[in-house]
């Protein structure tokens, strides 16, 4: 178990590898669609947070426009999709109806 950090001074940091990618949102209507859609799927972990909302995966993330775009009712693009989101962790792949996040470089090699 974790120690509670209560000032810059009790943080720990460590020099390792992840495995994880993920992204923060906006706390808005697409956001919180957005992370509705993603914490549903497997190794998906999504954090509800005043103004924002964290989702974040084991892997790889793929945000499929299609998904999001029927559920949200009007048309969501990876660069609409990209407006809601505020930062990333990550190698991003925009495709052209997909923003993918991969935690491990050899995932986006090919598009090199």
């Amino acid at each position: 178990m974790t120690a509670a950090v209560t000032t810059f001074k009790d943080l720990v940091f460590e020099d390792t590898v992840t495995d994880m990618c993920g992204v923060t949102m906006n706390d808005s209507v697409e956001g919180r669609l957005v992370a509705k859609i993603m914490e549903h799927k497997p190794g998906v972990t999504v954090k509800h947070y005043p103004a924002m909302i964290r989702i974040d995966g084991h892997g790889k993330l793929i945000f499929d426009m299609d998904e999001i775009s029927e559920a949200l009712g009007r048309e969501m693009d990876p660069y609409i999709f990209q407006i809601e989101m505020s930062t990333h962790y990550g190698r991003m792949l925009i495709g052209d109806n997909t923003v993918e996040l991969h935690a491990d470089f050899e995932g986006t090699r090919e598009y090199l």
